[in-house]
């Protein structure tokens, strides 16, 4: 092979913060436990197989400071392992029922089943109940750059006239790296790629040496850009951004073309929690009778039919490496394309979030540990992080400019602000208004007034998140990112209408704290425009 690309591969692994110790079960509450139990255990097993193989790869992993907070919590972690119990409990029936009734679908039961054991096991006995622990691991072995992101991943561009939201959303997702893993950052993944002109200004304050940007960043940049999308360039300030290209990583996002649209892979929205009896399913799913995914799930894609076909697992498994193959064909032969032209091997950046693999794309943890294998085998070794990247080539990088953009639909921000979620944003910007205001007038207070204030300081970045605009373009949990939007500007206007009184409710103070644990060590003169 004559040009040997190289390939960073970045995952932000992201859920908004939702925690509700008040109820013994909370449906929003799954979303962790999926993500947990279907793609980062699985992905920890992943990479250390090919750990324990001698495989070289090189990865990064962003995860998010609203993350990191659940996975230390010991409530959502109690909770995990209750779930993790339920789900064991149902495959016993599943793997009972199938070999009865559904000998077509036993394999899978099986497989669920097993699955769900290893996770528990690992979980408990390898990680303690912790799996920040297997990241660090793998961290210190040299196989992951871990990297941090904004404190509630609030999408950036749309806060651009808050400088001190801006500030105090990238330090938090900074010191909560800190407290976490040790150490300080070197990268900062821009939550939806969303990327406006000087931001990297507060990235290089805090010490950050790279973040990732869409595609059109480079390609609408008022500079020329010489290499386009396949060598990160230097901001004028020195803070490098990695473009992510947008061919490649199509090549895996993408639901209609995609690898994930195959007719072999597994059908993501078929599960036994809506296609069983009730009578059967009922203890699985959440009360009075909501139905929900189980991850029990038997059946292919087929195509756009509603008649799918029985998913066979071996099928699906060779499909995983001639996807594996045919991705890396691809890039080399991208990559020679482009070296006639550019002199230089090029650099492929694909940033993805992590729940693709494992959670809404079955296959993909597989595929992933396939093109990691196969690139060894064809000696590419081929993987770098940003870091290691720029250790190695950063003094070659052009100097230019990245333009406004983001990953969502359309480059700009029609995702985060529509007709759906327009409405928040003026309620939001006045909230960060008010703790401007508030952090002038009640600068460097003790005590319980501290603490009311930094609970406000926490109300205004959880409303920040850009989870609930995202929910709400969905139209799919749209009473909950709407009720929490609503409790969020609320609970600070409790702060903000006693505080004018100069009073401290204190009774719904230490009710606050207890629901809100995330940012502990929060600092509300974060807010304060004149420090």
């Amino acid at each position: 092979m004559s040009c040997n690309p190289s390939i960073a591969l970045i995952l932000n692994a992201h859920l908004p913060f939702v925690r509700h110790p008040e109820y013994p079960k909370f449906l929003e509450e799954d979303w962790l436990f999926e993500s947990i139990s279907e793609s980062y255990l699985p992905l920890l097993r992943m990479f250390n197989r090919l750990k324990s193989d001698k495989i070289p790869f090189k990865m990064t992993i962003s995860l998010s400071p609203t993350l990191c907070c659940m996975l230390t919590d010991s409530v959502l972690q109690e909770r995990f392992i209750q779930f993790m119990e339920r789900h064991i409990e149902l495959g016993e029936k599943e793997v009972e029922r199938c070999t009865k009734e559904q000998p077509e679908f036993l394999e899978m039961a099986q497989f669920y089943l097993d699955q769900s054991r290893q996770n528990l096991s690992d979980y408990q006995d390898k990680y303690h109940n912790n799996i920040l622990e297997g990241f660090k691991v793998l961290e210190t072995s040299g196989h992951l750059e871990l990297a941090t992101t904004a404190a509630t991943h609030a999408y950036l561009p749309l806060y651009k006239d808050y400088p001190t939201a801006i500030n105090a959303q990238v330090e938090l997702g900074v010191q909560s790296f800190l407290t976490t893993f040790g150490h300080l950052p070197k990268g900062f993944w821009l939550p939806e790629c969303g990327y406006y002109p000087e931001l990297e200004d507060t990235l290089k304050y805090h010490g950050i040496s790279w973040f990732q940007t869409a595609s059109q960043s480079m390609l609408l940049s008022p500079d020329k850009v010489e290499y386009g999308t396949y060598r990160p360039v230097h901001c004028p300030n020195g803070v490098a951004a990695f473009p992510r290209d947008f061919q490649a990583t199509s090549l895996v996002w993408s639901n209609a073309t995609g690898y994930p649209a195959d007719k072999n892979y597994r059908e993501f929205y078929r599960d036994i929690g809506y296609d069983l009896p009730m009578e059967y399913i009922k203890e699985y799913i959440h009360e009075p009778s909501v139905r929900v995914f189980t991850g029990y799930k038997y059946w292919a894609i087929t195509g756009q039919t509603d008649q799918k076909v029985p998913y066979q697992r071996d099928k699906a498994q060779k499909r995983i490496a001639e996807h594996a193959e045919n991705f890396l064909y691809n890039l080399q032969k991208k990559a020679e394309s482009l070296e006639k032209t550019m002199h230089k091997a090029p650099l492929f950046t694909m940033g993805y979030d992590a729940e693709l693999f494992g959670h809404w794309w079955f296959e993909g943890i597989d595929w992933l540990e396939q093109v990691i294998r196969q690139s060894a085998e064809k000696g590419m070794n081929s993987f770098v992080s940003p870091s290691t990247f720029l250790n190695k080539e950063g003094s070659t990088l052009q100097t230019a400019r990245p333009a406004f953009s983001s990953w969502g639909q359309g480059g700009y921000s029609a995702v985060w602000l529509d007709g759906s979620n327009a409405w928040s944003y003026q309620h939001i910007h006045k909230a960060i208004e008010r703790m401007e205001e508030l952090s002038v007038r009640f600068s460097d207070q003790i005590s319980l007034k501290q603490r009311f204030l930094n609970q406000a300081a926490r109300e205004v970045l959880l409303a920040m998140a850009s989870d609930w605009p995202f929910i709400l373009f969905n139209k799919s949990s749209t009473e909950y990112a709407q009720k929490r939007i609503g409790d969020h500007l609320k609970n600070f206007n409790v702060v903000y209408q006693n505080m004018c009184k100069n009073a401290v409710n204190t009774e719904w103070l230490v009710k606050a704290e207890k629901r809100d644990i995330i940012f502990s060590d929060i600092d509300y003169n974060i807010f304060n425009p004149e420090r």
